[in-house]
């Protein structure tokens, strides 16, 4: 152990060591965060993947437009409102679109669909070996692993073929689901002193409702459940090559290595609460304010509330509201419409209601509150998590797979990009730091 006067001494020396005066930013032109000066991204390559448009450049001003997310040249609102209209599963005809470039006719659908329930069980002696025997209090961090872990399962890890790493990516994509459930249970039994269950899988369940049937004791989930779940699936499944985890995939698939080595990494950045991680902000921040305000119907309460967290006062002091604004869109998050739609007609006449009202008081009172009490003019709009929490508290999924649910789902996107970057990409994205350190004399070990 390190005693007191060593860590203090240790963390100031971390603190010291690793600052650079904020002036050398502006001095170089420094692009932090690869952001330009007005927010928007630097231009780091091209996609056929997935269009995320948010804005407008007017005569070199950003101009708000409603949010819109496009598949392979497909807007989310038509893919998700047409599996809804025809009241059907639509997760696996979005990996298949995200993968193969297209629509899937109804025959290939059908053959998709099969080949992901054969490859959702695990290798023999996995679940013992790399889940039930390592058990972790954070199922990310399993997910990672557990992903790494089976590149020791495949018999040609290192082939790059076209072939094997398309079959690899499916393999995956379903056999994460399965990996989940798993690890939850067994963190239930090893950590939080509650029974472990396990199901065998049932071959014709969709993927939402494999995760739904899997995750539950009894078994047991409605129509309407797995549809919202899968809906959930769907909207999370891609989101372009500059968010964090996509671009992760992409910069370690440039230097030419493995599938698992690509698709852990990608995880462990999800993992992080300035990506995927940040709907359990949104949660905890919901939890403060159903605390502090009486009436959840009160507009002047809910008011006062989030004055006190924009002022750093409650919460966890870093004056945001989670849920509202978004990097890319502006007027509208696409996600977040669909999510809220849908989630409105679950929570109707449900204990959920009042708090999808609050939730609802909560996305309209934020914009003009921020802009009284930061002096901002900045356009902001609810972005997925908003409802996303509440969405999986209606479902009864535990607080512990809000992101793991975000992985499973983005995995297709992770393979569609990595596909992308091993055919296009043909360099190693290596961006530059400039070094802002002088020079210094060496100094004799006895001398100093």
């Amino acid at each position: 152990m390190i005693n007191e006067n060593a860590r203090k001494l240790l963390c100031s020396q971390f603190v010291n060591n690793n600052t650079i005066d904020p002036k050398y930013y502006d001095k170089y032109t420094i692009k932090r965060g690869l952001r330009n000066a007005d927010g928007t991204g630097v231009l780091a390559g091209l996609t056929n993947i997935c269009n995320v448009h948010g804005y407008v450049i007017n005569e070199g001003e950003k101009a708000p437009i409603q949010g819109q997310l496009i598949f392979r040249g497909y807007n989310i609102n038509d893919l998700v409102g047409n599996v809804v209209k025809e009241n059907r599963f639509g997760y696996e005809e979005i990996v298949y679109l995200l993968l193969m470039g297209d629509l899937p006719s109804k025959d290939e659908l059908t053959a998709f669909s099969q080949i992901i329930s054969e490859n959702r069980e695990l290798p023999e002696n996995f679940f013992e070996d790399m889940i039930l025997k390592s058990p972790s209090p954070n199922i990310m961090n399993k997910l990672a692993r557990s992903v790494l872990s089976l590149y020791s399962y495949d018999d040609d890890p290192e082939n790059r073929s076209p072939e094997v790493e398309m079959a690899t990516a499916i393999s995956i994509i379903s056999k994460m689901p399965n990996i989940m459930v798993s690890a939850y249970q067994v963190k239930k039994r090893a950590y939080d002193n509650e029974s472990m269950v396990l199901h065998p899988l049932i071959r014709e369940h969709s993927t939402a409702e494999m995760i739904l049937s899997a995750l539950r004791p009894d078994r047991k989930f409605t129509d309407a459940e797995a549809k919202l779940l899968d809906i959930m699936l769907m909207i999370h499944a891609e989101h372009g090559g500059g968010n964090n985890s996509t671009f992760t995939c992409r910069v370690l698939t440039s230097s030419g290595t493995d599938p698992y080595s690509a698709y852990s990494a990608a995880i462990g950045s999800l993992k992080g609460p300035r990506h995927g991680g940040a709907n359990a902000k949104v949660i905890s921040m919901h939890d403060v304010i159903k605390k502090n305000v009486k009436n959840w119907e009160d507009e002047g309460e809910v008011a006062d509330c989030l004055r006190k967290i924009l002022r750093k006062e409650l919460h966890d002091g870093s004056g945001l509201i989670y849920g509202m604004g978004h990097a890319v869109y502006t007027l509208s998050d696409p996600r977040a419409v669909i999510l809220k739609a849908n989630a409105e007609k679950l929570a109707k006449g449900t204990e959920f209601e009042k708090e999808f009202n609050l939730l609802k008081l909560i996305e309209e009172l934020s914009p003009e509150l921020f802009a009284e009490v930061k002096g901002s003019s900045k356009v902001m709009c609810a972005n997925v998590d908003m409802y996303s929490g509440l969405v999986y508290r209606m479902l009864g999924i535990p607080e512990d797979l809000f992101t793991p649910l975000f992985a499973v789902s983005r995995m297709a996107g992770w393979a569609a990009h990595r596909f992308e970057e091993m055919v296009t990409g043909k360099r190693i994205i290596r961006p530059a730091y400039k070094s802002v350190i002088r020079e210094k004399v060496y100094i004799p070990l006895e001398n100093r």
